[in-house]
Order: structure tokens, then sequence, then C-alpha cells
């Protein structure tokens, strides 16, 4: 157990290979040893014994991340505004301007925040990403969005739910749930000042779905406490600032692109941010 150290790539043996981690942290005290494990691919921080991990090979690592690239990859290949955009510029008889919705990205975690630019950036979107800890992201929200002014905030990173058979309405019963969804309210604050109609996307993995919702987020996840997708916040994203302003766009407008559907994200839907100009 002496190789499990910070920055290890481990899966549980309690639960599927398939869900790798990286150790974020190990905490020792007198009565036992703990590890505080960051999803590779899902949007999940946790604690866990150590006694429960097993060093993830290279070979498997190597397949997950990947795996990964290759479904960010497939992802932009499939963009219907990337592929507009390039069907646009190869057709000299149309003269038409694309303005797609601003995004804010908040995100807690660094390499996410990364991987989430390089993905807007492929597609064409006109996104600015933050890489902010949970826990500093309702302080922070209200002035970013007086500098930035955007149409779409998606507000994420890592979270958890201690307690998975009761207690879902406890907001002491998640991780960082309530970063999230104060992050919302001072979201909401700035909106009534600014009557901006904001387009809100929060939470991560097993989130207080139904909070976040309550707190003013058009999406959130997680309705069914699982682990949701790296990818999934970023398909809202462009969902919404690809979308024509006068089509409203519901869940089930979206579900069908996302890992798990309706179980990982749901909400009240949004009307898109997308406009075009004719050039003359």
């Amino acid at each position: 157990m002496n190789s499990i150290k910070r920055g290890a790539f481990v899966y549980r043996k309690s639960q599927s290979k398939d869900v790798i981690f990286t150790v974020e942290k190990v905490i020792n005290t007198k009565e036992k040893k703990t590890v505080l494990l960051k999803g590779v691919l899902e949007r999940v921080l946790i604690e866990s014994s150590i006694e429960d991990l097993v060093i993830a090979d290279k070979k498997m690592i190597k397949e997950k991340l990947n795996y990964l690239d290759a479904r960010i990859n497939n992802r932009i290949k499939k963009s219907y505004y990337r592929n507009y955009q390039y069907n646009l510029s190869n057709n000299n008889r149309i003269q038409e301007k694309i303005i797609t919705g601003k995004i804010l990205h908040l995100d807690g975690d660094k390499k996410y925040s990364q991987k989430s630019y390089n993905y807007y950036k492929k597609v064409g979107l006109n996104a600015i990403i933050k890489n902010i800890p949970e826990f500093k992201q309702p302080k922070v929200v209200y002035n970013l969005l007086k500098i930035y002014k955007p149409d779409i905030l998606i507000v994420t990173g890592h979270d958890e739910m201690f307690n998975k058979d009761k207690n879902f309405n406890d907001i002491q019963n998640y991780r960082n749930s309530k970063y999230f969804i104060n992050t919302v309210k001072e979201a909401r604050r700035y909106d009534a000042d600014t009557n901006s109609h904001l387009v809100i996307f929060a939470g991560a993995c097993q989130s207080y779905f139904e909070g976040l919702i309550l707190a003013g987020a058009n999406f959130a996840s997680s309705p069914g406490r699982i682990l949701i997708d790296f990818l999934d916040p970023l398909i809202i994203a462009e969902k919404v600032a690809t979308t024509e302003k006068y089509k409203y766009i519901s869940i089930d407008d979206i579900a069908q692109e996302l890992r798990d559907g309706k179980r990982g994200v749901d909400g009240i839907g949004a009307s898109g941010k997308m406009y075009k100009k004719i050039i003359l």
C-alpha cells in the first residue's frame, strides 16, 4: 500500500474497474489512512479506505485516457456548428455572419478546464474558461459575470453524495452541491440586476439536482445521483450557444447526446442564444 501516493492512478475493489481515479490527497489520522480520489473520466470526488484501492496498470490508464480523447474528438467532428461553419465558408453564394452565445465556464478541475478550453476552441465557440475551486465559485461569479457578460454560465467541478441510500434532500449529504447552489443564486442575482436572461448549467457527479433547479439553474445534474460524463456540461453549453434565439431547447432535444440521458442531466430548458447577420 506504500505505492498509493498522490497522483497515482487507481481503481476501487468495491467498484467496477471502468471507474478510474487519481489520488488527490492521502489523509492520515490516528485511526486509519484514507485517500481523496478524483474521477479521471467522471466529475466525482470521493474518500476511500486505502485498503480498497488497487494501482491501475499503465495499459489500462492509457486505454482510458485514449478513450476520453477519442470521444472528445468524435464529438468535435460531429459538431453541428463546426460543420455548419465549414459548409458556409465553402459556399460563396451565402454571406452570413453567425453570432453564437458567449459562454463563461467555471470549473473546479484544472485538467478538465484545459480540456474544455480545447473543446470550445476546436468547435469554434466563444468561451471563457476559469479554473476556480468549487468553494470559491460563489464568491467570484458575480464579478466575473459583470466583466465578461456571457449568455451562458457553466458551473461545474467535482461532487459526491456521501450517503447514497437516504437524505437526498439534505444539502450536508453532498460534498460540493452547496457551493454550486450558492453560485447559481449569485448568478441569478446578477441576472435580476442586469436583465441578461442568463442560461445556467450547474452540477457535477451525484449533485443535488432539485436544489440546483430551485436555485435557478436551467439544466443541472444529477437526477439519478449518478456519475456524470466529462462532456455533459460542454454538450449543454454548445447546444444552447448554437441554437437560434427563437427556438426553445428542452432536455428531450439534448438527452440522446448525453452519455446517460436524463439520469445524468435534466432541467426546465432554455431559449437558444445564436443569431445570424446577413452581410450585404
